[in-house]
């Protein structure tokens, strides 16, 4: 039995007439006959009662008009969800992020596509960028969030979609905090707080380079993963941190926050997708991140 097969029932069902129901099928009538007694055959029950002035449907008949019926409904709204899909309207993304990306611009992505999508189902993942890459790789993510340092994702497509610079955070009472801005090479000595070194990726390497171009040597007084603890060392007096600029939204007592001379790279973020796998809402969760970051490309 095929779903034509069903169509041409119901046709008839409704009709109560073959020539009708074969011009609304876009048939003749005699194809549409044949169809029906084959269908009949198949079931092995007659569907119609028949005389030479009428149809009628029969009590087998009546029952498979109630599902078939159903069959057809079932069929529109799975074609009509398939449609929505298609064009990034409807379905399921898992979306992997790291914590600064919600504080630079993320927030404001997702706030867009939820009005832009709403049948579109988010699920949101807190993960490191090495987390994200095995992830995308595995096919457990439809998209991640993560820190760029210019390394590459195997079997992902990278966008950078935002950049900002790093600030310095001091404790309040250091003597560089009453500077507008400090300059590298005034880091000369000073304890400062870094990520670790086996995190991946890390722009810690490139931090170190810049110091030492500047003839400032790297005291390394503790390191610590999250923003958040660095930024509760520097109140704590433990050292000097760089952090993105989008810190300042955090404001922390006893931590002041203070530009940076040119010279370090900027912070970057950028949203890896599966390369080779179209997704018309992964898309559009691009594009918006594109926008809302201002990284031109």
């Amino acid at each position: 039995m095929e779903l034509r097969d069903c169509q041409c029932f119901v046709a008839v069902a409704e009709e109560l007439h073959f020539g009708r129901a074969a011009a609304r099928l876009g048939l003749a009538q005699p194809p549409l006959s044949q169809r029906i007694k084959a269908l009949e055959a198949e079931i092995g029950a007659r569907l119609f009662a028949r005389t030479s002035r009428s149809v009628a449907l029969t009590p087998a008949g009546e029952a498979f008009w109630r599902e078939a019926r159903l069959v057809l409904d079932g069929a529109a709204r799975a074609a009509e969800t398939a449609r929505r899909v298609a064009q990034g309207l409807a379905g399921r993304l898992t979306v992997g992020f790291v914590n600064p990306a919600m504080d630079a611009f993320l927030s404001v992505v997702l706030a867009d596509f939820r009005r832009q999508a709403p049948e579109v189902e988010l699920v949101l993942r807190e993960m490191s960028s090495r987390e994200q890459m095995a992830a995308l790789a595995t096919g457990r993510l439809e998209a991640g969030f993560l820190r760029h340092v210019g390394q590459d994702v195997p079997g992902a497509a990278v966008t950078v979609v935002s950049r900002e610079p790093y600030i310095l955070a001091l404790p309040a009472g250091h003597g560089l905090a009453g500077r507008r801005r400090v300059a590298l090479a005034d880091l000369d000595g000073q304890p400062l707080i870094f990520p670790p070194r086996a995190g991946a990726p890390s722009p810690r390497p490139a931090i170190e380079a810049v110091l030492d171009r500047v003839g400032a040597s790297v005291v390394v007084a503790q390191e610590a993963a999250s923003k958040f603890t660095m930024l509760s060392l520097v109140a704590a007096g433990v050292g000097l941190a760089f952090l993105p600029a989008s810190v300042r939204v955090w404001r922390r007592a006893g931590v002041v926050c203070r530009e940076l001379s040119p010279g370090l790279p900027p912070v970057e973020l950028a949203v890896a997708v599966p390369a080779g796998r179209e997704n018309a809402a992964v898309s559009r969760l691009v594009a918006l991140a594109v926008r809302a970051g201002g990284v031109s490309q």
